[in-house]
């Protein structure tokens, strides 16, 4: 049966003009760009999973007081190739596709072979990069597409593979103050070894290359070997400080043997992901300058992580925030057979998403008897020193049940107050949004009737003072048919509501995204 996960969404690639209801700041000039899964049935296939979904871009253009939508599916080489198809041809980590029954015993051997190493899809759904002017929608695999934010016209395809070892790369990169991009990705079984690499694209190339791209200036900052092998860890973001990269290695691993016959036994690579409850969490500090691993082991229980939410040093210690669960069951919530039409009440998570506070010493008395706890700040969380000189950290909780966290920017890799964030207890889809103090764990919540909001977006005013002055945006999907779909601008400070923007189209739900200024905006003629 169609619900508003598996239904597939138009794209209206022509702009509509919203109607406005409220005040929007005169300021607001720009264009909200988001990303997701929109399309889940292809002919007479369908995809197994909410994430394999064929990326769906849409936008909201601020001109003047006005407000204009529209939305556009990614052309990708995987949606080109499975829409000719008229079924799903190229596999996505939660379905694995397959030769059309109708082909020779030659093409299905053939196929059998180059799945082994898989060529990934560039069906980029995930988020949104700014690349120097440029902008591209991005995935966790190695290719990224680029795309014109204001039409919203799929361009080149990027494969970072080219440039640097990396299979795999997160879709939540951070911009230094000169706008370059640091990232990170895995370099899986090459010349014998699997690390996680931190790697840099430049913002701008030297003068006498203008006519090249900033992916060919594509660096390797520093790499951390993974402690397996063949079982490297997942994660899909990473913290940074002023000084220092802040890399996790949970146990939620993919399993590489497993990966390369997927194929052959019939399952997808989702099944190729497990989470060792036993096992240990390691915390990673490369020193940005020396581009070394911190030598001190620090770990934590096993947790599983998606999102860091922000990191910053005080007084020789790293401080960094995270969203946590005990478990995998996030992803398995999210197979397209349990979003049944009463899915809230039948699908409940095992493990409630946490926001954790990790206080780590990285100055300490090395002379401190084992069992003491390190941490000199004024926290409740700790961080003890074991016989083998390795460090236990436990977290202080900052709250429970918030997800997709986004902070303003400005502040990132520094002390900050807010996070703003989806309200999701104990059901994956969200029914709030929150912000949170994280000084005083203070909350302030927006909630309306058979509303769903996606991840919300913290824009700062041109003349802003304090760290919330703004607007958060976010897209509100309506469980009520007869309500429609509109954006949302609550004033940052207060929480209280500004406007809507309602579109009459059936929105889908998103997952990431950003808002770009006017300014930052090329015209036409550039």
């Amino acid at each position: 049966m169609e619900t508003i996960f598996n239904k597939n969404k138009e794209e209206h690639p022509e702009s509509i003009k919203a109607e406005v209801q409220g005040q929007l700041p005169t300021w607001l000039q720009g264009i909200l760009l988001r990303n997701g899964p929109g399309m889940h049935t292809i002919g007479d296939t369908k995809y197994n999973h909410w994430f394999d979904g064929l990326a769906l871009l849409h936008s909201f253009t601020f001109k003047n007081g006005e407000v204009y939508y529209r939305s556009k599916y990614l052309r990708s080489d995987s949606y080109n190739c499975n829409i000719e198809a008229n079924r799903i041809v190229v596999s996505e980590f939660g379905t694995m596709a397959y030769p059309d029954p109708c082909k020779n015993i030659f093409a299905k051997a053939f196929s059998y072979l180059s799945h082994t190493i898989p060529e990934f899809t560039d069906n980029c759904l995930i988020n949104i990069m700014k690349s120097g002017d440029d902008y591209y929608a991005t995935s966790e695999t190695n290719f990224i597409r680029k795309i014109n934010p204001q039409t919203l016209e799929t361009l080149e395809k990027v494969d970072y593979n080219k440039y640097i070892a990396v299979n795999v790369a997160t879709s939540h990169p951070h911009y230094d103050s000169a706008g370059n991009i640091l990232n990170m990705g895995t370099s899986i079984v090459d010349k014998g070894k699997t690390k996680y690499l931190l790697f840099k694209i430049p913002s701008s190339v030297p003068e006498t290359e203008k006519k090249k791209s900033c992916f060919k200036h594509m660096e390797v900052v520093c790499s951390i070997p993974s402690r397996s092998l063949l079982q490297p860890s997942y994660y899909h973001s990473f913290g940074i400080t002023e000084n220092y990269i802040v890399f996790i290695e949970q146990p939620l691993k993919l399993d590489i043997v497993k990966m390369a016959t997927a194929y052959i036994r019939g399952v997808n690579w989702a099944s190729c992901l497990a989470f060792h409850k036993d096992d240990k969490t390691w915390f990673h500090f490369v020193d940005r300058k020396t581009k070394k691993d911190v030598s001190t082991k620090f770990y934590t229980d096993a947790l599983v992580l998606y999102h860091h939410v922000n990191a910053y040093e005080e007084d020789g210690h790293i401080i960094f925030d995270i969203i946590a669960y005990t478990d995998n069951s996030l992803y398995d919530m999210f197979y397209l057979k349990k979003l049944s039409k009463d899915f809230e009440e039948n699908n409940k998570l095992t493990s409630i998403p946490t926001c954790k506070r990790f206080v780590v010493p990285l100055q300490y008395d090395k002379d401190a008897e084992v069992g003491s706890n390190l941490v000199t700040l004024p926290t409740s969380a700790t961080a003890v020193k074991e016989k083998d000189g390795s460090i236990y950290c436990q977290p202080e909780i900052l709250c429970e049940g918030i997800e997709l966290p986004h902070i303003n920017y400005g502040y990132n890799g520094k002390k900050y107050t807010y996070v703003y964030a989806t309200e999701v207890q104990w059901s994956p889809v969200p029914t709030k949004i929150a912000k949170l103090n994280v000084q005083t764990k203070e909350m302030l919540h927006w909630r309306a009737d058979h509303c769903w909001p996606s991840e919300p977006i913290f824009v700062p005013s041109p003349d802003a003072r304090e760290e919330d002055d703004g607007v958060v945006l976010t897209c509100v999907v309506t469980s009520d048919p007869k309500e429609a779909p509109f954006l949302l601008i609550l004033d940052a400070k207060t929480f209280k509501e500004l406007g809507r923007a309602r579109v009459n189209v059936e929105m889908h739900l998103d997952l990431h995204g950003m808002f770009i200024p006017e300014k930052a905006l090329k015209t036409e003629t550039e």
